[in-house]
């Protein structure tokens, strides 16, 4: 059995040389003890070979960086899982672009870890100003300021992360010291050496200054207490400057944000009122719930709910006798009802209509659940886009309040989208199909196909879905005459 002892610092280079020779010799990773503590082996342990062996020994630029990074890992199996990785690589190069491979998935773990812990670093390693030193006699080079710093990172990335400070700092000499080691930076030179007892660092006065700003930018009205933890971890906080602020800010908050919301304006700025000429929209306001359909109809010629009225021509409002006991409810107006103005007049109404002759249904209030033609230009031709869930919502308003005004016995729902703006329910059509389900109001809904999914049918399948419609129009036209 080999035992390997890993060093603080060179850790890497290390690891490399000893991997490189092991293998070199064909040694198997269970022959293998890798040392990172200085434990003391139980065991005698058999010394390296003294030089590289006849086996080649290759690997990629990428297996290189992948063990820089992962060997930055704390957990004692980092520098075992690298020498597994090496030695599979001899074999199968591309064993490790496998990302469903176990190995490939630890050796991300450890990565992910470390890269954390390095963003980490640079985000919250605070330099305090340290006193300067009297220059030698005779010193040709000008002082530099000097710095110092105290962190303690949860892996050993001191000299992963520094090369970071030495490009962003490189006009003065700092030192940041770790439980793991120190980092020094001087006249442009970075040296590690090992660790030492937490240096006694000076009072900064940029550090107050630094206080005030960070006072300043807090926003109250977006203190999310979880996700200020997630960023700023509470182990960080005792080398933070800022972090003996938070407290006071806390308890401050409710308090500016209750300022902020006295402060703000009651009236709107004369600007709104430029913008709502433009929109043509100052004639005399609307009430919040019109009183009845016609008024509702003009309401929602200027509804600015969601963004489909961007696109489309016009609002499709529905049409029908409002008196009606079977209300029929479609998805949204296709190209031929936008440009119309008027719902269920393009081809898949030409489908129903001869569906409501046979069953012999009268006087009906027709209408979309979306008022909106939401499509994609292509060339010349627009073409559908089925709404997502947050247009449906949006509309509803409008449809909630076409039921309040017509009543009817009955609702057929045609397609999922009607459905789901009736029920609320998102479930698939298929086992719904020619149920009566319960209204978000209360009132009846029976679920049945759209009809252009009977023009997009071929064979006995249209055939089928014909005649399922039709049974499902003649079964809410029997309900919708059954007395209350």
């Amino acid at each position: 059995m080999y035992r390997v002892a890993l060093p603080q610092l060179g850790f890497f280079e290390t690891w490399r040389d000893s991997a490189r020779r092991l293998l070199s010799h064909e040694v198997a990773p269970d022959q293998i003890v890798w040392d990172r503590g200085g434990v003391a082996d139980l065991f005698a342990s058999t010394p390296l070979p003294e030089a590289e062996g006849p086996a080649k020994v290759t690997a990629t630029k990428e297996l290189i960086r992948m063990a820089k990074s992962a060997l930055c890992h704390t957990g004692p199996e980092a520098p075992a899982l690298l020498y597994r990785a090496l030695h599979r690589h001899q074999r199968d190069q591309r064993a490790l672009a496998n990302p469903a491979d176990p190995l490939t998935r630890d050796l991300a773990r450890l990565q992910k870890a470390v890269g954390r812990d390095i963003h980490k670093t640079h985000a919250f390693v605070r330099f305090r100003e340290l006193p300067d030193e009297v220059p030698d006699e005779g010193a040709g080079d000008p002082p530099r300021r000097r710095f110092g710093a105290w962190f303690e990172p949860d892996h050993l990335i001191l000299e992963a992360a520094t090369p970071f400070f030495a490009r962003r700092f490189a006009d003065m000499d700092w030192t940041i010291a770790t439980p793991q080691g120190v980092a020094r930076f001087e006249r442009g030179v970075v040296s590690f050496h090992p660790p030492a007892p937490r240096p006694d660092l000076p009072d900064d006065a940029s550090e107050a200054l630094w206080g005030t700003y960070f006072a300043n930018i807090f926003n109250p009205a977006r203190l999310h207490l979880r996700a200020m933890r997630s960023e700023m971890p509470l182990k960080y906080w005792k080398n933070l400057p800022e972090t003996r602020l938070i407290p006071g800010m806390l308890e401050d908050a409710q308090a500016r944000v209750d300022a902020m919301r006295a402060a703000m304006p009651t009236e709107p700025p004369a600007r709104a009122r430029r913008i709502l000429d433009r929109l043509g929209q100052t004639d005399a306001p609307q009430p919040d719930v019109p009183a009845d359909m016609d008024a509702a109809k003009l309401a929602a010629a200027a509804c600015r709910r969601c963004n489909l009225c961007e696109a489309a021509t016009q609002t499709v409002w529905g049409e029908g006798d409002t008196s009606a006991g079977l209300m029929i409810v479609g998805e949204q107006p296709g190209d031929t009802e936008d440009i119309a103005g008027r719902p269920f007049v393009g081809p898949a109404w030409q489908v129903l209509s001869a569906l409501m002759a046979e069953t012999g249904i009268g006087p009906v209030w027709k209408t979309n659940a979306v008022k909106h033609f939401k499509f994609q230009p292509r060339g010349k031709r627009r073409l559908h886009q089925s709404p997502d869930r947050s247009e449906i919502d949006h509309c509803r308003w409008w449809l909630d309040l076409e039921r309040r005004f017509v009543k009817p016995q009955m609702t057929l729902a045609l397609g999922a989208t009607a459905a789901y703006a009736l029920t609320g329910n998102p479930a698939p059509l298929g086992a719904r199909r020619g149920k009566v389900e319960t209204g978000r109001d209360g009132g009846p809904v029976l679920v049945t196909w759209h009809p252009s999914y009977l023009l997009r049918a071929k064979g006995p399948d249209a055939m089928r879905l014909r005649a399922q419609l039709r049974d499902d129009l003649a079964t809410s036209v029997r309900m919708a005459v059954l007395p209350q």
